[in-house]
């Protein structure tokens, strides 16, 4: 096997786990950095609206290391769907997909569900729900934890910080809560 088709395939938890776990080490030792992704938003907001506002008035500088590291996530996503994309169809548990079924959701694109998350839905009442009003509550939410789930889940609890710890349970809590008690009456309303 080469390192093309290597790095196609879909790698195993208990392969990609370490990995991305090591990143938490390989910052602290390299640079004294936490890794987290939220704050990115931030730097790049305090460096493009120097509008005045307290919450933006800090030297965003010393994160330009985070704004790099974002700036290669997203160059690795684009060269991965170009140039490493995995010709074979992605595996959803048939339990899953029945479940979706029952919810209105048919079809999908590779893993996500092209009926909610498509193109054609970013300017309907659909798209405006769960693009808009859902990433208001993404972003609401992680301003109020104090970080995004990579920071907490990754970046926390690798350190022992109890409020990690909360705010990780709170985030897996409410992941549960908004797919068995909430999608169900949303997906009826669309």
């Amino acid at each position: 096997m080469d390192l093309l088709e290597l790095i196609r395939k879909p790698w195993p938890w208990y392969v990609a786990g370490p990995l991305i776990g090591l990143t938490v080490p390989a910052l602290l030792l390299v640079g004294n950095k936490s890794f987290g992704i939220s704050s990115s938003l931030r730097h790049l907001c305090a460096a493009c609206v120097p509008a005045g506002l307290p919450f933006f008035k800090y030297n965003w500088r010393d994160g330009i290391w985070n704004l790099v590291f974002v700036t290669g996530i997203l160059i690795g996503g684009f060269l991965t769907v170009q140039f490493l994309d995995n010709p074979n169809n992605m595996q959803i548990a048939p339990q899953t997909v029945a479940d979706l079924k029952a919810l209105g959701v048919s079809s999908f694109s590779g893993l996500m569900p092209s009926d909610i998350f498509s193109v054609a839905n970013v300017f309907n009442l659909k798209g405006f729900f769960f693009f808009v009003l859902g990433g208001f509550l993404v972003g609401f939410g992680t301003r109020m934890a104090g970080g995004c789930t990579s920071g907490h889940s990754i970046m926390g609890i690798s350190n022992l910080q109890g409020p990690s710890v909360v705010a990780t349970c709170c985030f897996m809590a409410g992941g549960f809560a908004m797919t068995h008690l909430f999608l169900p009456y949303i997906m009826q309303l669309f």
